[in-house]
């Protein structure tokens, strides 16, 4: 169960949930929800105490016995037919051209660091992200995608080099993209965070001047919430029966209200004995109680039953207190002046506002503060914009592995040695049986026009099927968590439960998170907030953009435009709806099933297609 904190996240037993800032569009202003970061394990992580209790944990054993096997018969066959173990003319083919590769992947990479000083700009003004930054942005990504291609076409690169020049351009650019939209977004934040506190500040001038303002503010405030503090009896323990502060300590400073850690109680008589409560966890315990019970005495649905359960829970929160010592009578110590628990611990005096009697000045309040809370991160740095624009900052995102930009991420505390000595085993394994599986069965079946077109769908489902699989563990279980372990990154969600799919697009949400995620912030919810469009519309424009760039990559490996897999990235379209029906719905067996078939002809089906036709 998650419990809210200061911070704007959930406490969890895994740790913090650090829940993104509402994405407040710059035109209707409409609030949208968008991506989250917190602490999560990946699904075939060792450490992962779900995955290490799951009832088919043994068969992920059985598959990883299997391979080996299987290579082994590969190599015994091979060797007893050739007389060598493995060829080693696919290795000949990748490492063409290496260094030549590796200098223009670095100078790709060493390029998106140009977004540092952009951001420097808009930070500062000197260039006003909307339109002119976003113009400029938009302009840059695309030079940047037209001399990768440009590049890999000039330099005649086999398609495993062309394509993971391609591939990794793709991902600088969502990188770069979402850099320059988050950082260019708050820009325009800020701004109408200023615009909305001199307008906040000019309605204020009626009562005096915002700092009077602020001070009706709490005094109103104080006046509904003042039943939250509780007297007691003079040498008892039992809470008593609650009381109201006076004016002049409803008008304590706002630092000293917030700086004030204590809770000070007092009997019916007002002159009474104080008990203090000095340790900050019974305090905050205390705190919770009673914000609690003072809310839900002004409900008006409340009953009397619930009220005096929550009073006997706050007593025994006390009477364990003073049972442990936390609680010290007034003889014990000097007293301090009584604050209550509803002192607003404000990063802006401004923040009181909210609560001002005037409609007006609490609706500017409330839009200033909803605009200054996002230009703060929810994590406990609380990272404020534009602090995060520097080069480290940007190093930092270059190596976490995520497509969305964020100004404070969930982190871990230490790197682990053996873990990612476990990730970079595992590749190497993985990367291993990749390439017999490619060399042995992949290569040599390549489909000719001459050849049977099922026959050759059949040659290479089983091949493909595996390789997919090999090539989806390497990237998203080892290189993301190996990168995650070295960048200090919590959030090991890089997948979910893909396998278990009943329709291509719980696939397509589950089996690539990064994109996904990246998609569903800079394409679909943007596109939807900023146009007057449909759910479809969006959803459908996302799916363009998204087999637009599968056939960007298929035409670079290739050298031949066929637009076959862009036909049958939209076709997914109509499939979801028809999935959507009630009845495919109630078989989840079937649709699973349709999946897994789906998944198995479409890979030898796109090879047949672009190598022979």
């Amino acid at each position: 169960m998650a419990t809210p904190t200061a911070n704007g996240g959930y406490a969890t037993t895994e740790g913090t949930l650090h829940v993104s800032k509402p994405f407040r569009d710059n035109k209707s202003k409409k609030m949208r929800a968008v991506v989250t970061f917190h602490p999560r394990k990946s699904h075939f992580d060792t450490s992962n105490e779900a995955s290490g209790t799951n009832e088919f944990r043994g068969f992920f054993t059985l598959f990883w016995i299997s391979m080996f096997l299987f290579t082994v018969q590969t190599y015994i066959t091979s060797f007893e037919t050739h007389g060598y173990a493995l060829s080693m003319g696919f290795a000949t083919m990748f490492s063409r051209d290496a260094v030549t590769l590796a200098l223009s992947d670095l100078l790709l990479v060493a390029t998106t660091g140009l977004c540092v000083p952009f951001a420097k700009a808009v930070s500062k003004g000197w260039i006003r992200y909307y339109w002119v930054g976003v113009i400029i942005q938009h302009v840059f990504q695309t030079l940047v995608l037209v001399v990768a291609v440009t590049w890999t076409f000039n330099r005649q690169w086999p398609w495993v080099q062309s394509g993971f020049l391609t591939l990794h351009s793709l991902v600088m650019i969502m990188k770069m993209h979402s850099y320059m939209t988050v950082n260019g977004y708050l820009q325009w934040v800020r701004t109408r965070a200023k615009d909305t506190f001199g307008r906040m500040s000019e309605a204020t001038e009626e009562y005096g001047g915002i700092d009077q303002a602020i001070s009706v503010a709490r005094q109103k405030r104080y006046e509904e919430e003042a039943p939250s503090v509780l007297t007691t009896g003079q040498n008892t323990t039992e809470i008593g029966t609650p009381v109201i502060q006076t004016p002049s300590e409803m008008n304590r400073s706002s630092t000293e209200l917030t700086n004030d850690t204590n809770i000070s109680t007092r009997n019916n008589d007002e002159n009474g004995p104080l008990r203090h409560y000095t340790d900050p966890s019974t305090a905050a315990a205390l705190r919770k109680r009673l914000n609690a019970i003072s809310a839900g005495e002004r409900s008006e649905n409340r009953d009397e039953g619930k009220r005096d359960q929550d009073m006997k829970e706050n007593a025994n929160i006390v009477n364990e207190a003073v049972k442990n010592g936390d609680v010290k009578r007034s003889g014990d110590a000097t007293p301090s002046p009584s604050v209550t628990s509803t002192s607003i611990p404000d990063r802006d005096p401004a923040y009181a506002l909210k609560y001002h009697p005037d409609a007006h000045i609490a609706a500017l309040a409330k839009e200033y503060v909803d605009l200054d809370s996002e230009l703060v991160s929810a994590g406990p740095a609380q990272v404020r914009w534009p602090e995060n624009i520097s080069l480290k900052n940007f190093v930092v995102y270059q190596l976490i592995p995520t497509l969305v930009y964020e100004l404070e991420y969930p982190r871990t505390d230490r790197i682990r040695p053996i873990y990612v000595f476990e990730k970079t085993t595992a590749f190497m394994g993985s990367f291993a049986l990749l390439y017999t599986v490619t060399e042995s069965f992949i290569i040599p079946l390549t489909p000719t026009p001459d050849q049977s077109f099922f026959r050759s769908l059949l040659d290479l489902a089983l091949p493909f099927m595996i390789a997919y699989l090999l090539l989806f563990y390497i990237i998203f279980e080892c290189i993301c968590n190996g990168f995650a372990e070295l960048s200090y990154f919590a959030d090991r969600q890089f997948y979910e439960d893909w396998w278990n799919s009943t329709s291509w697009d719980e696939f397509s949400r589950k089996w690539n998170k990064p994109v996904h995620t990246f998609l569903l912030r800079h394409v679909y919810a943007s596109t939807l907030s900023t146009y007057p469009i449909s759910r479809f519309t969006a959803m459908f424009l996302t799916f363009l953009l998204s087999a637009a760039a599968h056939e960007l990559v298929m035409t670079v490996v290739t050298k031949k435009i066929r637009m076959y897999l862009f036909v049958m990235q939209l076709a997914q379209i109509p499939m979801i709806l028809v999935s959507r029906a009630p009845f495919i719905k109630r078989n989840k067996l079937m649709g699973n099933v349709v999946f897994w078939l789906g998944l198995y002809a479409g890979f030898p089906l796109l090879c047949v297609a672009y190598v022979a036709y």
